[in-house]
C-alpha cells in the first residue's frame, strides 16, 4: 500500500507543478513575461544594481539562463545594464520605470494562482500542508 501511496504523491506533485508551470505561463504572458524572468524581477524589486552572478546566485540557475533573461527583459525595457563605476568589468543591473511598474502586476498574478491552488483548503490544513512541502524540500536539498 505505501507504494502506491507514495506513487500519488508523487504523480499528484507531478501534475501540479506542470498545471502550475502552465497556469503561471498563460498568466506571465499578458505582462510579456515568461516564467522565470518574474522571479529576477522580483530580486531586483528587492534592491536592483546586483550583478548577473548574483541574480544567478539568488535564483540558484545557471548564469547562461540569467543572460538570456537579462537580454530579454532589457530588450523589452524592464532593466538595463551599466558598468560599475569601481570596477569597469562588472555590470550592473537595473529597474527601468515600466520594470518597476510591473511589480503590483506581477504580484497579483501570484496571488490569483496561488488563491486558485489553495482554495477550498482551511486554514488548519494549509499549515500541515506547509510544513509538509518544507519537510519535502529539506529532503532534496
Amino acid at each position: 500500500m505505501t507504494d502506491a501511496v507514495d506513487c500519488d504523491i508523487r504523480q499528484s506533485l507531478d501534475r501540479i507543478s506542470s498545471q502550475m508551470r502552465r497556469n503561471y505561463s498563460e498568466s506571465l504572458r499578458e505582462l510579456n513575461l515568461y516564467v522565470g524572468q518574474d522571479n529576477l524581477l522580483y530580486r531586483l524589486w528587492l534592491g536592483d544594481g546586483v550583478t548577473q552572478m548574483q541574480l544567478s546566485e539568488h535564483m540558484k540557475c545557471e548564469p547562461p539562463t540569467v543572460t538570456n533573461m537579462v537580454k530579454s527583459l532589457e530588450q523589452n525595457g524592464f532593466i538595463y545594464r551599466k558598468r560599475d563605476v569601481q570596477d569597469a568589468r562588472i555590470m550592473r543591473i537595473f529597474l527601468t520605470d515600466k520594470g518597476k511598474e510591473l511589480e503590483k502586476p506581477v504580484e497579483c498574478k501570484w496571488k490569483e494562482q496561488q488563491e486558485k491552488l489553495l482554495q477550498s483548503i482551511s486554514s488548519e490544513d494549509r499549515l500541515i500542508l506547509r510544513q509538509l512541502m518544507q519537510q519535502m524540500e529539506r529532503n532534496i536539498l
